[in-house]
């Protein structure tokens, strides 16, 4: 423990008659115990030395100055030391353990988690794909690179740099009630916080819209279809153009009543005669899963923009979005996909408090405890100029996505889709293609089951019949972790190597 200070005084007649032998006679530290009140009494009884002593000496000029500054010195460190020590009390142990399990050893190839499995005292390590072993240290080779799904497990690495700041204790008391001070479910100070976001980022009009919270972008857009679809005259027919995220069309029959159901293609609806009547249309943009830019097909219909990849690290940001309502999710920020948090800015008043309605009956209202941790990620992502996180994600999504077209370019059995380079409001330059996903083509005639194809290779991906396209069609995901990403690359390389029938290296 640090030792409490004293200040003793040489007395003021030797302080006087040595001056002019400049003999710095100011103060003994010492370190006998004493109370705070003594070095706050050293302090004042120093600052009032008189006036007439000072003006003796250039020599006590100096002394009384620096006399000061050490009393200073002194009464801060002590009064913050004690404060910082009496801050950790009731915290020490969930520090503690939070530390002891983020110092496990997984080889760089897993984690172990607080939440986790624990063997014989010791937390257990969670494998990244293709690894096992109590340390994670084993990797199978036979194992199949799993490409599927969208986990976004590349920004890992980021914010184990940022282990410190990103860092959040939950008190047990922390937030008990259904509601905050103003009677609301949402965090104002997390608001501010997206708002500040939005605006570095450059991809999204703030003012004048209503923000909407929901446990991710999922719950909000199902909100958005039930807030358009109420008080019409008819059931409103909800579209998407194809390939789409298939959630629309899940959650949509999934939730079907009275008010919508979903039909389908919007390119389907654009071409037919019968398109009048209440239309909802789902826009992904960029979109899920080949990464381009979108608008809506259909000039009649009510629009909800997806906007989960609409961020400068997975697409050029060419102006801030601004439709009428738009949807985000910190699942693609910040990669905390586990958190399940997303926001809507909806521009009218009316549907804004329908989708409140939806998700107060629902949830009434999103986790506190979650509304807390995406405080803490966003002040990370604001630290500095704000623009870290999005330069970090860009180059590792950038490398990824030109590690994959150099492979592909040189095959002649599979194309990927083509992404030109743009101009980005963010980076304020043309900005090379980082799209989330690689949307793969079987281009022989005779591959008409291109997952298949890949399956024989030992990669998994996601079926293009999902999106409502073509099985020639695989979704890859470049999002998962740099073993996962690896693994994909090196087994693509194998298979394009094998097209003419002799493997290369």
């Amino acid at each position: 423990m640090k030792p409490n200070f004293t200040v003793e005084y040489c007395p003021l007649e030797a302080l006087v008659s040595r001056a002019k032998k400049e003999v710095w006679c100011l103060m003994l530290i010492c370190t006998r115990k004493v109370g705070v009140s003594n070095l706050k009494g050293s302090f004042l009884w120093m600052y009032h030395l008189p006036l007439s002593i000072l003006g003796r000496s250039e020599i006590m000029r100096g002394v009384y100055v620096g006399s000061i500054a050490l009393n200073i010195f002194f009464v801060t460190n002590y009064l913050f030391v004690g404060y910082e020590s009496k801050q950790l009390s009731w915290s020490q142990r969930a520090a503690a353990e939070a530390e002891a399990v983020a110092s496990v050893s997984c080889s760089g190839h897993g984690r172990a988690y607080l939440d986790g499995l624990i063997v014989k005292g010791k937390p257990v390590c969670e494998c990244n794909t293709c690894y096992e072993g109590p340390d994670c240290s084993q990797f199978l080779p036979d194992c199949a690179a799993n490409a599927d799904g969208g986990d976004p497990l590349f920004l890992e690495p980021f914010w184990m740099q940022h282990a410190e700041s990103s860092a959040v204790l939950v008190a047990g008391w922390y937030r008990m009630s259904y509601v905050f001070a103003d009677q609301t479910s949402i965090s104002q100070v997390l608001q501010n916080h997206i708002l500040k976001v939005h605006s570095i980022a450059r991809n999204a009009i703030t003012k004048g819209k209503y923000i909407v919270f929901g446990v991710g972008s999922t719950q909000l857009l199902s909100a958005a279809v039930f807030a358009l679809s109420l008080n019409l005259s008819s059931p409103a027919r909800v579209v998407a153009a194809s390939p789409y995220y298939p959630v629309y069309k899940t959650q949509t029959d999934f939730f079907e009543t009275v008010h919508f159901e979903f039909q389908g293609d919007a390119l389907a609806m654009k071409n037919s005669s019968d398109s009048a009547g209440n239309v909802i249309e789902f826009v992904t943009s960029p979109n899920n899963p080949d990464g381009h830019l979108r608008k809506a097909v259909l000039p009649f219909a009510n629009a909800i923009y997806d906007r989960a990849y609409y961020w400068p690290h997975f697409t050029a940001i060419p102006a801030p979005a601004d439709e009428d309502i738009m949807i985000f999710t910190i699942s693609k920020l910040t990669g905390h996909a586990g958190s399940r948090f997303g926001w809507a800015l909806v521009k009218d008043k009316e549907v804004y408090l329908n989708m409140l309605e939806y998700l107060q009956l629902a949830e009434m209202g999103v986790s506190r405890d979650t509304q807390l941790r995406a405080l803490q990620l966003l002040k990370v992502v604001l630290e500095g100029d704000g623009r870290e996180i999005f330069h970090f994600a860009y180059e590792k999504m950038r490398d990824r996505w030109e590690n994959i077209f150099q492979t592909v370019s040189l095959s002649k059995r599979f194309t990927i889709q083509e992404i030109s380079p743009q101009y980005c409001n963010f980076f304020e330059k043309i900005r090379d293609p980082s799209p989330a996903y690689v949307w793969l083509k079987c281009e022989r005639k005779e591959d008409t089951n291109c997952n298949a194809v890949l399956g024989a290779a030992n990669i998994k991906g996601r079926s293009g019949n999902l999106f409502n396209s073509e099985d020639r069609y695989v979704r890859l995901s470049l999002l998962k972790s740099d073993d996962d990403f690896n693994l994909l690359l090196y087994r693509l390389k194998e298979l394009v190597n094998k097209e003419d029938g002799t493997e290369t290296t």
